[in-house]
């Protein structure tokens, strides 16, 4: 990470996810809401599992390749922590690193487990979520010894959005389905993702763009810009959920109501916990 594109690539990773849990939440929440359109096959449960399946594996993917990046890229440990010769530790930072992105293909891990198999509780999913946000949180809060004032601002204003998110899966534990927990987890996220940008931009700036790392005048002006990239991560799931809804109500109005009457009775099911993905 100690590089412009190694805050850019987590920071797109964590805007990609936020836009789409913000799109899947609100099509399950407006479906869920409109229960006449429930039985379409995008918002059925053995598509809701699918989806699951699909995108936790897909973390798992991305954890994996991050820890091998980590430990053989240039310079890396090369899965090497203490080089007994010369009596230190190797690359800690790498290390560091490379627990984060354990603990989220952990999270993945878990989560594939419980939707392909019956051998853990649904909520185990948010509760290893939750885990793994806070265990980010955790390496961060002690990754920024010696560095500049302006360094350790940025990534301080960073952990807000991440304890953030681990408070809210961990409520999600108990609360599974609530979309304003979901839509909230969505912005810090959003927040998160765009914020990893603008650490990169702020540390690794452009010959014509330096940034003053000991002005306090620029930690100023940075807590007040982490003000409007929450503002615009609100915006985003804001105009998603109102869109999303409104295409489900408009497919709703075009739906005959003597059609809605014929479904099956296993269309019309009460949705149960397993239902609420």
């Amino acid at each position: 990470m100690g590089s412009f594109k190694g805050h850019a690539l987590p920071g797109t990773f964590f805007l990609i996810t936020g836009i789409w849990w913000t799109g899947k939440y609100s099509l399950w929440y407006a479906t869920r809401r409109n229960k006449n359109i429930g039985s379409t096959r995008l918002t059925s449960r053995a598509s809701q599992r699918r989806l699951e399946i699909i995108e936790n594996s897909v973390l798992l993917f991305f954890s994996f390749v991050g820890m091998l990046a980590e430990q053989f890229v240039a310079n890396g440990p090369k899965l090497h922590l203490y080089d007994f010769a010369e009596k230190h530790w190797e690359q800690l930072m790498n290390w560091q690193h490379s627990t984060m992105y354990l603990f989220f293909g952990l999270a993945g891990t878990v989560s594939l487990i419980i939707h392909t198999t019956e051998a853990a509780p649904l909520a185990l999913d948010r509760l290893m979520l939750a885990i793994a946000f806070f265990n980010q949180g955790f390496l961060f809060l002690y990754h920024l010894h010696g560095r500049s004032m302006l360094d350790v601002h940025v990534h301080q204003l960073l952990l807000f959005a991440i304890f953030g998110e681990a408070i809210i899966a961990f409520l999600e534990v108990f609360h599974r389905g609530n979309i304003i927990l979901e839509l909230l987890r969505c912005s810090l996220t959003i927040l998160q993702g765009s914020w990893f940008w603008q650490i990169g931009f702020v540390l690794y700036p452009s010959q014509s763009t330096d940034w003053d790392l000991q002005d306090h005048n620029n930690a100023t002006f940075i807590t007040m810009c982490y003000s409007w990239h929450l503002a615009f991560a609100m915006l985003v799931v804001s105009v998603l959920y109102c869109t999303i809804n409104c295409v489900v109500r408009s497919r709703l109005k075009r739906t005959p109501p003597m059609e809605m009457g014929l479904l099956k009775p296993r269309d019309r099911d009460p949705e149960s916990e397993d239902e609420i993905l």
